[in-house]
């Protein structure tokens, strides 16, 4: 090995091999029976892949095995690094990027292009006994064809000793606390949750970074208890083959925070349990097109209509309020709609007008000459000059 990469780059790798094995677990359940969420929904959502393409099925059964989630993100790396990037950046900068993959892959032994998904992962939880708020946990999966023990060993080798090992179960979580967030967390203790992360090797290509509780919560799903639920992970990976997909349910995650679901020591039943804000929302392209795709659960047809009317009214406003006429072209060529219990997004971009707006805004900003200085204007003193009697 002629260099040790940093531990921001091995950390980098593992959290986005993590948030892949993620994905693919979420995909492990059945057909989903929330409606909004349903992967066989109305044409605002991207249809799903065949259940027989070996890729989706290697998705889905890896992302099966992981933790409860309130908000996931999925990312397609070898499409986004494959299709898009050629399609949005100059070829050298890409031929640059493809350099850099194999130094990478020269120094330290694995191929960022052999990541197949990301995931990234949300659990928000419930108060504690004393009624105090807590901090979510997050965690990131990575999984595809390289070693997850051997980007444990490279972290290790870059944390310079940093980085300690706790036993969990079959598993040997690397943890190390994050100094300046502890010094932060003196002042402000809502930072004392993140300034400790860890990293685990799920499996043998499967890697986990991430808040130390939700990794052992993943090393327990590892073995069957407390998996991912199947509606959540089924309306994540609905369709594999995006760039880029997120599923949440923000309006669950509030009630678990805020104790309408109980705390820590005192559980408590939902008096009220609905989908109303269950979310799904996919970014993919084809020949020409980027398409964003989105649908939210709004429980009602009156409700939806009143959804889509308010955000339709924001955005019209957000559209009339942009200067950058590019970002205006952009925004123009969203639709919201109410359609059922549902409020659906809609948006086609030819795949020139984002190249160009990205150049745009790459371009360095020229700075305007300055009129020179001009030499300060010295006050005109005047002499009093005696007055002459007659």
């Amino acid at each position: 090995m002629r260099k040790i990469l940093n531990l921001p780059t091995i950390v980098f790798i593992v959290i986005a091999t993590a948030a892949i094995n993620i994905s693919a677990q979420n995909a492990l359940g059945q057909t989903s029976t929330v409606p909004q969420l349903a992967a066989t929904n109305s044409a605002a959502v991207i249809t799903t892949n065949s259940p027989s393409s070996p890729a989706s099925q290697a998705v889905i059964y890896s992302l099966g095995s992981l933790p409860e989630a309130d908000l996931l993100v999925y990312i397609n790396p070898q499409r986004i690094l494959n299709e898009a990037v050629p399609k949005l950046l100059p070829a050298k900068d890409v031929e640059g990027m493809r350099k850099g993959f194999e130094e990478a892959k020269k120094n330290s032994g694995i191929d960022p292009t052999k990541v197949e998904y990301i995931v990234l992962a949300v659990r928000f939880r419930k108060p504690t006994a004393d009624l105090n708020f807590q901090a979510p946990e997050l965690m990131a999966v990575s999984g595809g064809d390289f070693s997850a023990e051997s980007l444990l060993t490279l972290a290790r080798m870059a944390s310079q000793g940093k980085l300690r090992d706790e036993r969990y179960a079959d598993k040997t979580i690397g943890l190390m606390t994050i100094d300046p967030i502890v010094k932060e967390s003196e002042k402000n203790p809502f930072l004392k949750s993140f300034s400790e992360v860890g990293l685990v090797a799920l499996n043998g290509n499967t890697i986990a970074a991430g808040s130390p509780s939700y990794l052992r919560a993943a090393v327990d799903a590892g073995a069957g208890q407390g998996r991912i639920n199947t509606e959540t992970l089924n309306s994540l990976v609905r369709d594999t083959n995006v760039l880029v997909s997120i599923a949440g349910r923000p309006w669950h995650s509030f009630a678990k925070s805020f104790g309408m679901l109980g705390t820590d020591a005192n559980a408590r039943e939902p008096r009220c349990e609905t989908n109303l804000g269950d979310f799904y929302a996919a970014l993919t392209m084809d020949s020409t097109n980027f398409m964003l795709r989105g649908v939210s659960n709004a429980d009602n047809p009156d409700t939806a209509k009143i959804i889509a009317n308010l955000y339709s009214g924001i955005l019209r406003y957000a559209t009339s309020s942009v200067p950058d006429e590019s970002v205006k072209s952009l925004l123009r060529g969203l639709s919201i709609t109410a359609e059922g219990n549902e409020v659906h997004t809609r948006g086609d971009f030819s795949q020139q007008m984002v190249l160009d707006l990205i150049q745009q805004k790459m371009k360095p900003k020229t700075m305007e000459p300055s009129a020179p200085e001009s030499a300060p204007v010295k006050p005109v003193t005047r002499r009093r000059r005696p007055r002459r009697r007659g």
